[in-house]
């Protein structure tokens, strides 16, 4: 059984174009030449986020806004990808360099997430989004099911984190942002000062920030 059949029967989904399957699976490092994720992984995030809004706002009619947001953006964070990743063998299937692979480029987190994203934006581009949509809620159905409660807000846990040990407040930067005004696509840096840098997505400012924030928070307490 040829690898593309067998990451089909993980993802339970057969592509009608292979060559995209291939895209979404193509790490950068395999040169400008050859057509990789990243296009893929910016739909894909979207497509995403979409999906997991429109479940969240069915499921909880009672719940307000920041509910959601919370909610939100534990389902889409880059550890959650990571897990469902993961949990569907991405990683044997990557197409990398063998400088990528011999770094650890198959543990790495990052590409892990990306190329992830970039799966679901495949199936978008290739059956449309009802097919991406029975994928997203299937794979993430046990993740939503067991956040019974939102989690607890990230950006205040961050600023506690920080102010425990007596440093600055985490300062939050819009890194980019794309998108007509009516749809945008926000990307936020945040920083807690003598630590690395996290990035967070969204099509609001505020799913950014949480997710960045998560990201750090999560780094700084493993």
């Amino acid at each position: 059984m040829s690898s593309d059949m067998q990451l089909e029967e993980k993802l339970k989904f057969q592509f009608k174009d292979s060559n995209i399957l291939e895209r979404a699976l193509t790490h950068p490092s395999m040169g400008k030449n050859r057509p990789n994720y990243e296009r893929l992984e910016f739909l894909g995030d979207s497509v995403l986020g979409l999906i997991i809004s429109a479940e969240l706002f069915n499921r909880y009619p009672n719940e307000a806004e920041g509910e959601l947001t919370k909610r939100l953006a534990g389902l889409i964070c880059g550890d959650t990808l990571v897990k469902v990743s993961q949990h569907l063998g991405l990683a044997e299937h990557i197409i990398m360099s063998e400088s990528e692979k011999t770094s650890g480029g198959r543990d790495n987190k990052a590409n892990l997430e990306n190329v992830m994203e970039a799966i679901i934006g495949a199936i978008y581009l290739d059956q449309g989004f009802e097919a991406a949509k029975e994928f997203v809620l299937r794979e993430w159905a046990s993740l939503i099911d067991k956040m019974v409660e939102p989690p607890k807000d990230a950006k205040s846990a961050l600023q506690e984190w920080a102010q425990g040990r007596g440093l600055p407040l985490p300062e939050y930067v819009v890194t980019k942002q794309d998108g007509p005004s009516h749809a945008p696509d926000f990307e936020i840096s945040v920083t807690v000062q003598g630590y690395p840098t996290e990035i967070g997505t969204g099509n609001s400012k505020r799913i950014a920030e949480q997710q960045a924030a998560a990201k750090l928070y999560s780094a700084l307490n493993k």
